[in-house]
């Protein structure tokens, strides 16, 4: 494809220098890619500068750059006044537009999204039509796994995702939005048939340093063009701030206050949750959801309201519903095989941990033991947050590493104890995951049920910059042969 073509209705385009007819045949944001008549992005990010590395971009093969500077180099040149924005609408070009080739459902809120994501893939498989899943656990078509990094990959990664799913017959695109990828303009371009969103909690703050940002960068993916119909969730108080400045179609779903969609009569179970659903004016559907809790309550109805304005039966959403057993690392009973539940969850946020342990007390018959820690290099203003929630919920609290990243994992805990003393509540320090899980496992008993909380379905730990292997399915299952040996 020519550059020239590439480049044609680029809104954020300056100026061009060099030969715009040159072929492009594949497109990166790495310098140490090794390509072939490639197009650079010099992005300029919060870490490095890429355009540092042009000349080893143009080393590696690139013939062509795309930079917010001129550079003193003998390339065709796009100078463009966002970089980011630039990379994302003309990788979307370069793929082919493929997001434009099906239906795009957008799931944004600090929780649930990867739950709600997996619903709306179920409901949409059972009413006949091809799914294809983008989000924190990976990229699926099916039960194919595509690779995949971030909860929004990357433009270029994102864009050759949904081309693959394009060419498989996708037709419904499943897909977690997180703020970071608002922000960065990871999406830019790309339209969304529905648009979701689910609540706002306290989460991220390292990048968005205040809660005022973090909340408007989520309002402007309904806000500037990108969907065109919404989903709300009418509990959460700051859904109204949104509807205020829209004015897009869209329904409502909740619980606690008039919602268009809505649940009654709810009851949870440690094997489940059953509720009425109703559309107002419509009959009731019976639903039986095979994961507990009432957030999963939560997030079937926000996979029912993007479902019915995908125009899907609500027998199809019902069937979706009630057919979906688990989603990796969210309230996933371990099959241990003991008289005490081990429970694997992702939470890592304070609100998230609270309703995990929340609803495990609905079921718990004795204690519930807490084994959790925080993330370094992240929001550190969390981490008391959640030592006194984990003091106030469990009857015994384990704090122990998530990812220390490049921090002192010491630091870390010493801050989650800062809230976990003035509970009173009983609790142990030990800094090595594996430890951790191992004391909890040795001091449970009957009727007890130990909580997991923080990687869910991370399958690694990363400390000072390397990530060691670390799934703790597979931790547990080996301390329990060996306690049993």
């Amino acid at each position: 494809m020519k550059l020239r073509e590439l480049i044609g209705g680029l809104p954020y385009l300056e100026d061009t220098r060099g030969n715009m007819d040159t072929e492009i045949a594949a497109i990166t944001a790495s310098s140490k890619e090794k390509t072939g008549d490639a197009l650079f992005f010099c992005i300029h990010g919060a870490r490095f500068d890429a355009h540092d590395y042009a000349a080893q971009a143009i080393q590696n093969g690139c013939t062509a750059l795309v930079v917010e500077r001129w550079l003193p180099y003998d390339v065709p040149q796009v100078l463009v006044s966002n970089g980011r924005g630039a990379m994302a609408r003309i990788a979307a070009a370069f793929y082919g537009w493929p997001s434009r080739q099906m239906k795009l459902v957008g799931i944004t809120g600090t929780k649930g999204k990867t739950t709600t994501s997996y619903m709306v893939r179920s409901i949409v498989e059972n009413a006949g039509l091809k799914c294809g899943l983008i989000g924190t656990t990976g990229s699926m078509i099916g039960d194919q796994r595509l690779e995949g990094s971030l909860t929004t990959p990357d433009p270029i990664e994102l864009q050759r995702t949904l081309r693959t799913m394009a060419d498989e017959g996708v037709k419904v695109v499943s897909m977690e939005v997180s703020a970071h990828a608002i922000d960065m303009l990871r999406l830019d371009g790309m339209e969304f048939e529905v648009g979701c969103y689910t609540n706002l909690s306290q989460d991220h703050l390292d990048y968005f340093v205040t809660m005022e940002h973090y909340f408007e960068t989520k309002k402007q993916f309904f806000t500037t063009g990108m969907v065109r119909n919404g989903a709300f969730n009418a509990d959460e108080e700051t859904s109204g701030e949104i509807l205020e400045d829209i004015e897009i179609p869209h329904i409502t779903y909740g619980i606690c206050v008039d919602a268009d969609l809505f649940a009654r009569d709810i009851e949870i179970s440690e094997n489940g949750v059953s509720f009425e659903i109703r559309l107002k004016g419509m009959r009731e559907r019976h639903i039986t959801l095979q994961m507990t809790g009432m957030f999963n309550v939560y997030n079937a109805l926000a996979a029912a309201s993007c479902a019915m304005i995908l125009g899907i039966s609500a027998d199809d959403i019902q069937k979706g519903l009630e057919s979906i057993a688990s989603v990796p690392g969210r309230v996933e009973m371990l099959p241990t095989g003991t008289p005490y539940k081990v429970i694997l969850d992702y939470s890592h946020s304070p609100d998230a941990l609270m309703n995990i342990l929340e609803t495990v007390r609905v079921f718990t018959r004795k204690r519930i033991i807490a084994v959790f820690g925080c993330g370094g290099d992240r929001d550190q203003g969390k981490r008391p947050i959640m030592g006194e929630i984990g003091g106030r919920l469990a009857d015994f609290c384990v704090l122990t590493s998530d990812n220390p990243r490049s921090e002192d994992p010491y630091a870390i805990l010493e801050a989650i104890e800062e809230g976990i003393k003035p509970t009173g509540k009983p609790y142990k320090v030990i800094e090595n995951r594996t430890e951790a899980i191992r004391y909890a496992l040795r001091m449970a008993e009957d009727g007890d049920v130990i909580v997991l909380a923080g990687k869910g379905h991370e399958t690694y730990q990363e400390i000072k910059g390397i990530k060691y292997p670390f799934d703790e399915k597979v931790v547990v299952a080996e301390l329990l042969h060996e306690m049993e040996g």
